[in-house]
């Protein structure tokens, strides 16, 4: 089982305590606002304890802005932050989007999933530093919940594991020439992959911890020539305490869908505890999608570390937007990762949405 989601115990007390963006003069302001080039910090305690729940939702004229808010996470006095990703990536839907959703550990809720919630407990020894940097964009107004206990006498908090994210992009994806005389069957199945060189990279992290899932968001930038443009049939690879990545990777998988627990190329959305898709894009497999897959009942487990990664097409033939968060726990000290300006996170504008082709 998930570790993460065990009650700790503890030798001593407990006690439940909140950080909120509640109007402190009585009145119904309760929210901060947000200019651009800010930066507040939304909870600052010391001593030992755990973030149990967190609720967030915020707006902004600016339409991107679930991208062009950064959240950070510091746990123990750490000066480099264990979380560092889009606002709303960390939710689990990408591109710039939000949508109604049920997960586990993660809750986009009604209005039109503007109600963020993150449930994954998140242990700290001697401290823990919330934050929120606005970078871009028109003024944003947020409201928040942190709930979390401070323990006076934890058994083992200076080894329960600190909760980590982080987030990637690579916009367009590496892909093959494809000659006009090229069938799309070809494109989407041929050639052949014995490495992970070329694949898309979901995380890489060193030391002791267990990885426990990802969101994937790809926006498909080709049209196919028989009308359809799956973008799928990707395997991931995790390679697990092996520095040299020698071939076969411990986890090798059989394709896209098939590693978000789905099958046949869906187009619909769907939602489950532990896998959905959230982002259906639009009709022959255009415009955007955002998957979620969580390893919580089956964690994937590292001792030294771990490369995680899934190819971009069959054989990594395809050439498309690919942004994710990785989601895991580990020991401290972690190996230091960071975050692209802002301008290199926003969405791509979409293709005009292909059309069926009338009866």
């Amino acid at each position: 089982m998930f570790d993460g989601f065990n009650f700790v115990r503890v030798d001593g007390s407990r006690h439940t305590r909140r950080a909120s963006s509640w109007d402190a003069t009585g009145g119904n302001r309760d929210r901060l606002l947000l200019a651009e080039g800010d930066a507040c910090t939304l909870l600052n305690v010391d001593g030992p304890g755990c973030i149990t729940h967190i609720w967030m939702t915020c707006h902004s004229i600016y339409p991107h802005y679930l991208r062009t808010l950064v959240l950070k996470m510091y746990w123990d006095g750490e000066e480099s932050p264990s979380v560092l990703t889009p606002l709303g990536d960390f939710f689990g839907v990408g591109h710039a989007q939000a949508t109604n959703y049920a997960a586990l550990p993660m809750v986009m809720a009604p209005r039109a999933g503007h109600g963020l919630n993150c449930y994954l407990p998140m242990p700290f020894g001697a401290g823990a530093r919330i934050e929120v940097a606005h970078e871009f964009g028109s003024d944003v107004r947020l409201y928040y919940n942190i709930d979390y206990e401070v323990w006076d006498r934890p058994q083992g908090a200076s080894a329960l594991a600190r909760l980590h994210a982080g987030w990637r992009r690579e916009n367009p994806t590496g892909g093959v020439e494809e000659p006009s005389q090229m069938a799309d069957t070809t494109y989407k199945a041929a050639g052949t992959n014995l490495s992970d060189a070329d694949n898309y990279l979901i995380l890489e992290a060193e030391g002791q911890g267990q990885y426990i899932g990802c969101n994937l968001n790809i926006h498909t930038l080709r049209r196919g020539k028989g009308g359809t443009n799956w973008y799928g049939e990707g395997d991931e690879m995790i390679f697990i305490d092996d520095e040299g990545r020698r071939w076969p990777p411990t986890l090798h998988g059989t394709g896209t869908e098939d590693y978000f627990n789905t099958a046949w190329s869906p187009d619909e959305k769907f939602y489950s505890p532990f896998f959905g898709l959230t982002l259906s894009g639009g009709h022959y497999w255009t415009g955007h999608y955002s998957w979620y897959r969580w390893h919580l009942s089956d964690p994937v487990r590292f001792s030294r570390s771990i490369r995680v990664s899934i190819e971009h097409g069959h054989a990594n033939r395809r050439s498309d937007d690919f942004s994710s968060t990785a989601y895991w726990y580990q020991i401290e000290p972690h190996k230091p990762f960071g975050i692209p300006p802002w301008e290199q996170r926003l969405p791509r504008a979409d293709f005009p949405p292909l059309e069926p082709p009338e009866k």
